[in-house]
């Protein structure tokens, strides 16, 4: 798209709808994006196209129901069936961010996406293994077997290398880039998912598909060592939770002092602590230095939701200094087939983090809140954009490939390929050979931490970075993430 004359909001446009036919278990028309948007000169922007619960609940039958996604060495429950399902926002984000600073028609900018989804994308290493993690989505039903190449739902997962195309899918794009998100929201899809949860156990209604509105908000921004950060803003939360981690870990040591780095204790108390707020949404700990972000944070949670879910995330600058990072999510697919267009529909209201006090009881017509946190870093002259997919581990990815960039001063390739750990429910959760420097800090960590699950290799679980400088990109390998610079 940009060797085509396009601009970073077309490349990014593009890249989302082809990742949307790579990727449709983590990527899809059917959820919702955050961005970051930056523009040498200017301040940043931010996009809120995430999804919003319904406007009003159903109290009658529901068709909700749980499966497990195995990882291979830990296991996440999800709830898919229509009444997970929430308005999705994406269609009507990429249209806004085409329209306010695209340089090509947004026909032009589905295009490459369109011709991949006819032609149709090899499934790689990464996708065969989603496919496996998410069985049962896969399997839910006739329409979604065919969309992951089964013939039927019983029928065995295609091999590594198995094409698989999206004729409807690519059919739909032509129609929204002919005449723009008004056939999502206001057409036949809306009209049918809207019909298929009336009869059969939805709480979504035409009038929540009609009534949506993307949101342009101004990022939340703040300083850690000598860089300013601009992520995500209320009411997602991603980048409050990445302030608040980064914030505890502000008074720890500096690597320019004496050499020294920022302690592992630190930084696994740091991501703890994040995790106990996000547990104890009441009584968040006290930090003086961040005592703003904690009353924001407690304000927050009180009006809005949580939700954690699977994500794509793309990072893309243009020769002018445009530059986009882009997050995209689905959470991991309701098991609906919007018919006739190849686009599963989002679980967000089916994921565990949203209902502290049990399912269903979200509040009515609310942005819900996202883990997603595409950022933005300046230091100096030098500047990065970076975000990722991971669910709840985005949090603990971001951090330490910020710490990685910014204490340790490391290149942005070796920051974001480092093994990472992840810190929950008094888990400690690491990739080889990270167990190795773990061991020699058991003093504090086995004493808070006594349950540790440790990872022979990397994983995707521990999330996807994908970032970009102004001389470099980098993607991360634990989903086979691509990048390139022209």
């Amino acid at each position: 798209m940009l060797k085509a004359g396009g601009n970073a909001a077309d490349a990014a446009i593009a890249a989302a709808a082809t990742a949307c036919v790579a990727e449709p278990l983590l990527a899809s028309l059917g959820g919702g994006i955050l961005a970051i948007v930056r523009r040498p000169g200017e301040p940043p922007v931010a996009l809120d196209a995430f999804c919003q619960t319904p406007r009003q609940r159903r109290a009658d039958f529901l068709d909700f129901y749980p499966i497990i996604g195995h990882f291979g060495t830990d296991t996440q429950e999800f709830h898919i069936g229509l009444a997970s399902m929430a308005t999705p926002g994406a269609i009507a984000g990429l249209s806004a961010l085409s329209e306010r600073w695209g340089q090509q028609p947004l026909d032009e900018a589905l295009a490459p996406a369109i011709a991949r989804a006819r032609a149709g994308v090899e499934l790689n290493r990464m996708q065969r293994y989603t496919l496996e993690i998410l069985q049962p989505i896969v399997r839910a039903n006739s329409d979604c077997a065919r969309l992951f190449g089964l013939s039927t739902p019983s029928s065995d997962l295609p091999e590594l290398g198995a094409r698989l195309m999206n004729a409807d899918f690519a059919t739909f794009l032509e129609t929204w880039g002919r005449e723009g998100p008004d056939c999502f929201y206001r057409g036949e899809p809306a009209q049918a998912m809207a019909s298929a949860a009336r009869a059969h156990g939805g709480h979504l209604a035409e009038d929540d598909f009609s009534a949506y509105r993307p949101i342009w908000r101004r990022p939340l921004r703040w300083t850690y060592r000598d860089a300013t950060l601009y992520s995500t803003p209320p009411p997602a939360f991603g980048g409050l939770m990445l302030a608040m981690a980064l914030g505890r870990l502000e008074g720890s040591r500096h690597p320019n002092s004496e050499g020294a780095g920022v302690d592992l204790d630190a930084l696994i108390e740091a991501l703890s602590w994040t995790d106990h707020c996000r547990h104890e949404l009441e009584t968040p700990e006290a930090l003086s230095s961040v005592d703003c972000l904690t009353r924001a944070f407690q304000a927050l949670c009180a009006r809005h939701a949580l939700v954690q879910a699977g994500t794509t995330h793309i990072s893309i600058e243009d020769d002018k200094g445009l530059g986009v990072a882009l997050t995209i999510s689905n959470g991991e697919g309701s098991g609906t087939i919007i018919p006739g267009t190849g686009i599963m529909m989002n679980n967000m209201l089916g994921e565990e983090d949203i209902n502290r006090c049990g399912f269903h009881r979200w509040p009515e017509d609310c942005r819900l809140a996202s883990m997603m946190a595409p950022t933005l870093i300046e230091r100096g002259r030098r500047h990065w954009l970076l975000g990722s997919g991971g669910s709840n581990r985005i949090r603990s990815a971001l951090t330490q490939v910020i710490v990685q960039l910014i204490d340790h001063d490391r290149p942005l390739a070796e920051s974001v390929q480092a093994p990472r750990f992840h810190v929950e429910a008094g888990k400690i959760s690491a990739e080889a050979p990270l167990e190795d420097t773990l061991a020699a800090h058991r003093s504090w960590w086995q004493q808070h931490h006594p349950s540790a699950v440790l990872w022979a290799e990397r994983n995707l679980y521990f999330g996807g970075v994908h970032a970009i400088s102004s001389t470099e990109a980098v993607a991360d390998g634990r989903r086979e993430g691509a990048a390139r610079a022209l």
